[in-house]
């Protein structure tokens, strides 16, 4: 445990969900005893007014910027617009009164999606700007991208501290399995078992199977973000992942035969396969906070594996609602 963490009061966006659940346990588990968890229901993070009433009411010393709307490829080419306008709006609104409130620090968790389509691998933080995103869900990577121009921009001209972390694709228990909306990932999980359970010869997967994908655990990233919360003060991004890249076809092939699916693979080449690779260089965050990931990616797709199987069990085979 840190005594960095005992007596600040630490408010979490999007501390319900996915991520933002493990940042919260995570700050539990260091004695944070002051955690807020504002809730979408109760106060829509877009509304000025609301960001002034929770920064007024809970007086925050640390802000760790977690919420999104996040998606997969399908959600992202349908609502375009959408992706944009929330990840924006929350973003500004909460940097802005952050630093009118005299907020000491703020955290934003941006998103690999903001790196060119065709950027080199590994994927360095200098790369950032030398192109435009992956088109299919380019809305969403520029409207994380510019909260790193402003928070860059308030250090410049305010002296506000705050810091722009850039978590690879992330996956774990717990995670969003909506098949309108969820990631690569937990999308093929399902598609194994629910094949599995009704006796399908085949599963359909996007693509042709060739880009390559970085996962992190999501606990790894939780880990992550709370260190460099802690220990890292400076104006330049930083990528969180693994340093490890997949194909997306040795992906599937592990994922059937984690699942004991034994049907046939078919690929859909009419549908997008997203950025060509992601795999980053994580250098950075391992010198400036002292992080590398220790779940090894078979372990962690078990654990994911093995909490679907359970929460489909639960919930009699429907999917269960996202934390």
């Amino acid at each position: 445990m840190s005594e960095f963490w005992t007596r600040r009061r630490v408010l979490v966006t999007g501390g319900a969900g996915f991520l933002g659940s493990r940042i919260v346990a995570k700050l539990r588990d260091q004695d944070c005893r002051h955690i807020c968890v504002p809730r979408r229901a109760a106060q829509d993070l877009r509304v000025e007014a609301n960001v002034e009433a929770l920064y007024r009411d809970f007086r925050p010393d640390l802000v760790i910027h977690a919420a999104g709307n996040v998606g997969g490829i399908g959600a992202n080419r349908n609502q375009p617009a959408t992706f944009f306008y929330d990840n924006m709006m929350m973003g500004v609104l909460l940097l802005e009164q952050a630093r009118r409130f005299g907020i000491g620090k703020f955290v934003v968790v941006g998103t690999i999606c903001s790196y060119p389509k065709h950027t080199p691998v590994p994927f360095r933080e200098e790369m950032l700007w030398e192109g435009y995103p992956e088109e299919t869900n380019a809305p969403y990577g520029l409207a994380k991208k510019a909260l790193l121009v402003q928070a860059q921009a308030y250090r410049t001209q305010y002296g506000f501290n705050a810091i722009y972390l850039l978590p690879v694709n992330l996956y774990g228990p717990g995670d969003n399995f909506d098949p309108e909306r969820s990631h690569v990932i937990p999308a093929l999980i399902k598609k194994c078992l629910e094949a599995k359970e009704t006796g399908e010869t085949s599963i359909t997967c996007w693509g042709d199977g060739s880009p390559t994908r970085e996962f992190l655990y999501v606990d790894d990233c939780a880990e992550a973000i709370v260190l460099a919360a802690e220990q890292y003060d400076g104006i330049e991004p930083v990528n969180i992942g693994t340093g490890k890249e997949i194909s997306i076809r040795d992906l599937v092939q592990l994922i059937v035969r984690l699942t004991d699916f034994e049907g046939e693979i078919r690929w859909d080449t009419s549908k997008p396969n997203g950025q060509p690779r992601r795999c980053l260089d994580t250098e950075r965050a391992q010198k400036l906070f002292g992080f590398r990931a220790g779940t090894s990616f078979e372990s962690g797709l078990q654990q994911t594996i093995r909490w679907y199987e359970k929460a489909r069990k639960a919930a009699g085979g429907e999917r269960s609602e996202d934390p």
